[in-house]
Formats: C-alpha cells, structure tokens, sequence
C-alpha cells in the first residue's frame, strides 16, 4: 500500500488536496532528514568500533609473532651457552610502570588468551544453490584455514535437491576438505515441501534441524555450539570467531543473543559496473548504521551466528511466505518468542562478500536487478512484525482476531511493550523509505512546482485562486522549507560515502592485507556518478514492484543470480 500511496499522492496530490500534500511532504522530508544523520553518526560508531577491532587484532599478531621468536631465540641461546653468565633482569621502577599507556593496555588485552584452546563448536551453515563449486571450495577454505578448525569447526554443507548435480557437487567439496574439520555434514533439502517457501530461509532451516541432529547423535554438547549462518560466498576471518567467542563469554545470557557482524564487499568490486558497486557500498554502509543500537534492537544481513540452544528454543527458522528474507526474520522471531529477551550482539569484524558478476555489462547490471528483487522481497517482514507486535492473528476463516496478548513467559523484558514500539519503528523505516523515497525525493517537489507553477498558462493545471501557495503566506512558508530542505537531503548520504572512503581503504590494507594499488583510489569517486541510476534500478523500482506482488502473490519463484568465480589453482 505504501508503494501505491506514493505514486498516488505524487501525481494526485498537488491535483487534489495541495495543503494536506505540502504538510506531508515537509514531515516526511524533516523524518527522513533526521534519520539520515542518525545513520550517519551510527555508521561512524560502527566504522570506528571496526577499526578499533582490526587494530587490536593485528597487535596482538605482531606480539605473538615476537614473544615466538623471542622464545625460539632464548631456546636456543641456552641450548648453546648452558654454562655462560646470565644478565640480571631489570629492577622496574615506578617510572617504568608510569609509561605504559593507554595504547599498550589495548594490546596487551588483545594479546591475553589469544592461543587459549576454545571449548565451542562452531557449526557454519552454508546454503547454496546452482552456486559454482569454486566459490563453495573457496569459502569453506577460508574456515578450514583458521587455527581450530580441526578440533572445533563443523561444516553443514546445505544442499538443495531441486538443483541438478548437487550430490556429484557435494561429494566432491567432502572429500575435499576430508581432514580439515572436526565434522563435515551434507543435508539435502527436499524440493515442494507442502507450506514452504522456497529460498535460503526453509534450505537453512532443513539444514540446521538435520545438522543439529546429526552433531547431537555424534556426542556433541548442544550448550557448546554456536551456528554461525553464512552466504555461499562469505569470506570469515578468524578475527570474527575470536570476537564472537570472547562476546558470547563477556554476555550475561549468550542463549538469547544472535551475533552480527557488518557485510563488506572487497572481493571483486572493480569487477563490476560501478553501478553495482555504488549499491552494495550504499547497502553495506546501511547495515553497518543499523548495528550501533543501544538497546540490542538490530538486525544481521546475511551472516549471523546464534546459540544452537536458542534455534531450538525459538524452533529453528520459519519456512513460509512471511519468511522470505531469513536474516531479518530470525530476529524478529528470536525477538517476539522470547517475549522481548532476546537481542543482537553486534560484532565489529566484517565479513567479506562478493559483489554479483556475470559475465558482460548489462547482463552484469540485469543480475544485480534480480537480485535486489529477491531482497525486497522481505517485505513480508512488515506483516510479520505488526501480527506479533499488537497481538493480532489470522483466524481459521481469514478474519482478524485479536491474540490473546498475556505474556507466554515470566522471563520477558520489562520493556517488551516499548521494544516492541522500536523494532516497528525500524522494520517500517527498512521497507517503506525504499519504496517511497525514490519517488517523493526525486519527482515530489519538481512535479508540484510544474503543477502550481506551470511554464506558460497554456499547460496551467491549477487555477490560481485554488493554488494554496498563492492564497494563504502559511503555504507558502511551508513550500520555501520544503524545498530548502530538499537542498540538504543527500547530504547525510555524502557524509557516510566520506567515512565508507576511509574505512574500505583502511580494512583492505590491515586487515585483508592488499597493496594500494588494490584497493580503492581517488578514480572511484567517479563512481559517484552512478548514483542516481542505482538508487532507481536497484532499490526504488525492485522495492515497489515487491510491496505491490506482496497485495496478490505471497509465492515467487526461487531465482539466485549468477555469481561468476575464477576459482585460483593450488
């Protein structure tokens, strides 16, 4: 309804009811202003809390890398001098204590307990389908490279059986990675289960009920795994298991957290047109903002992790029409059947992804279309949201009834009511803006200056003693804000372009190691220009042609877009 009302408003309302049209416009022009700058002070946290991480991660490497060699050299040392003087320690003085700085606290915290055995499985979900098995190979070789893998790592491999060649495909990475993990599960997930809707929610949620099963009937402690759920295209550092675990050791209750981590895209972004880049950079930046919340009320996107305790508690993943978009919708479920306990752990470490490529400009720019498609499809979010926040649920005749709204448990939030309010708020905020803000930034105000104010009579459309602007100051004022204001609108989105500039550059050179010729360089601010383009093909035509499918058809066919690899030879 929203995508209609926009688009209806925009062509009727200066037509039919200009004074309710320019106060409309001036409030959500102000709402939208302010929730951009909030963005971008959020985005700058989050920017700054990542640097910080990555930071402290790479002192704690170079002093582990010193206290080995330290420890090789004095080995060796004694070995050959077992009779020759020692040197006496320095005495340390109050002096010397006095110059350890704040700096040198950081690193070493960092460094305690780096090489601590870990006592968590880390079970990594990885759904796939009709994905290159080179991708798959390269994404799970990341994890096989990480330190524990052996000992603490399991690998849930979810296949779909509705792809052709996925047991020769599945087969294949086993046998692979044969040595390199604690476990290595495949599921398959059946094709035309009976109530689900296809896509990465119901293969996800087959594979964790299967998977968890499975790892329960190898002697697996359930209160030890953690199921970290990923893209078939997610490069993990071990940095992120690091923090993950320190974070679910630091939490008063790790059972009722799921675990984010910001998504970052540096894997084959000058591979793309510069369109795609610019949207999954815009797309990035907003889920990076959306984790710098106080009170624990945000969402993942694409790769999250979660207790296997909690999964169950909540009964794993949802598999209807509602579910679409699994990411969002596991929090909100996590969220509402727990009655407001549960709550997501932002973890400052990102996650590397692959932009969508194929192979030619426009089939490059048409696979990225479907691919937004696909996420807006998650607007099925909103009904979710709304049903469980104001109790009301669907009847057996499809009436409405009001649910019975008396709390299911004596462990839920205090503040579950204002919660509630919030996470509304910004399952509203995440759906609507993209659909509407197209419309109303780009045609609203020219629209109803060339209607009120036409070039030549000829075209008049409005009689001038029914143009409010003309007949009353009060209009008139409002019309001068609501423009002045549409002056300042893409400033906020200039800000966070300015901190993202920063924080890629820094995160392709400490943390993923790149020279700078391969990382972003002042030629990319050309990228800039494709702005306008990918805000409509990307997000304000895929997002209306959602919310309006959303009014008659709940089903739609499972397309992934092409993610073409060059997978490199050992």
């Amino acid at each position: 309804m929203a995508a209609i009302s926009s688009i209806l408003l925009l062509l009727l309302g200066p037509l039919l009811v200009p004074r309710f049209y320019l106060v409309f416009l001036l409030l959500y022009f102000i709402i939208f202003l302010y929730t951009q700058i909030n963005h971008v002070f959020k985005f700058w946290i989050t920017s700054s809390l990542m640097m910080k991480k990555i930071r402290q991660w790479n002192q704690s490497q170079r002093i582990n890398e010193k206290t080995t060699t330290t420890t090789t050299t004095t080995t060796t040392g004694n070995n050959n001098n077992n009779n020759s003087p020692t040197s006496p320690s320095p005495t340390p003085t109050r002096e010397r204590y006095n110059v350890v700085d704040d700096e040198r606290m950081d690193e070493m915290e960092a460094s305690l307990k780096l090489y601590e055995e870990s006592h968590f499985i880390h079970s990594f979900i990885v759904p796939n389908y009709a994905e290159p098995e080179g991708l798959l190979r390269d994404t799970i070789k990341r994890l096989a490279n990480h330190r524990n893998a052996q000992t603490n790592y399991v690998i849930i491999l979810a296949m779909e059986a509705s792809e052709l060649g996925h047991g020769a495909k599945a087969e294949s990475l086993a046998e692979y990675f044969k040595d390199s993990f604690l476990h290595f599960i495949i599921t398959v997930h059946p094709a035309d289960i009976p109530g689900e809707s296809r896509g990465k929610g119901s293969n996800v949620s087959y594979a964790a009920r299967v998977g968890c099963s499975e790892m329960i009937r190898r002697g697996v402690d359930r209160r030890r795994v953690i199921l970290t759920i990923s893209d078939s295209d997610s490069s993990i550092p071990e940095l992120y298991v690091h923090e993950l675990e320190k974070s679910f050791n630091q939490a008063e209750d790790p059972y009722f957290l799921l675990y984010a981590p910001p998504i970052f895209f540096s894997r084959n972004c000058f591979d793309v047109p510069a369109a795609v880049r610019m949207t999954d950079i815009t797309w990035s930046a907003m889920v990076m903002a959306n984790l710098s919340n106080s009170r624990g009320i945000a969402f993942p996107c694409s790769t999250y992790s979660l207790s296997m305790v909690l999964a169950e508690r909540v009964g794993f993943w949802d598999t209807d029409a509602d579910s679409v978009g699994e990411d969002m919708h596991m929090m909100l479920k996590c969220f509402f059947k727990t009655d407001g306990m549960a709550r997501c752990q932002p973890i400052f470490v990102p996650i590397n992804l692959t932009n969508v490529q194929t192979n030619g400009y426009m089939s490059n720019m048409h696979a990225r279309y479907v691919q937004a498609k696909r996420h807006y499809n998650g607007i099925a979010d909103v009904s979710y949201t709304l049903r469980n926040a104001f109790g009301i649920s669907e009847g057996s005749n499809n009436e409405i009834l009001i649910a019975n709204t008396k709390k299911s448990s004596m462990y839920a939030s205090p503040t579950f009511w204002f919660d509630k309010l919030i996470i509304c708020i910004k399952v509203l905020e995440a759906h609507m803006i993209p659909v509407t803000s197209g419309w109303l930034m780009f045609a609203a105000v020219p629209l109803m200056q060339f209607v009120l104010f036409p070039p030549h009579s000829m075209v008049a459309i409005v009689d001038p003693a029914d143009n409010p602007i003309l007949t009353s100051d009060f209009y008139a004022t409002l019309w001068n804000i609501v423009k002045i204001i549409t002056v300042f609108l893409p400033f906020p989105l200039f800000g966070t372009l300015a901190i993202y500039e920063y924080l890629h550059r820094y995160v392709d050179r400490e943390l993923y190691r790149k020279q700078k010729s391969e990382g972003r360089t002042w030629r990319n601010c050309f990228d800039y220009i494709s702005l306008p383009i990918a805000a409509w093909l990307f997000m304000t035509i895929p997002s209306t042609i959602a919310a309006l499918k959303r009014l008659y058809k709940t089903n739609d066919q499972y397309i992934v877009s092409e993610k073409f690899f060059e997978e490199e030879r050992d």
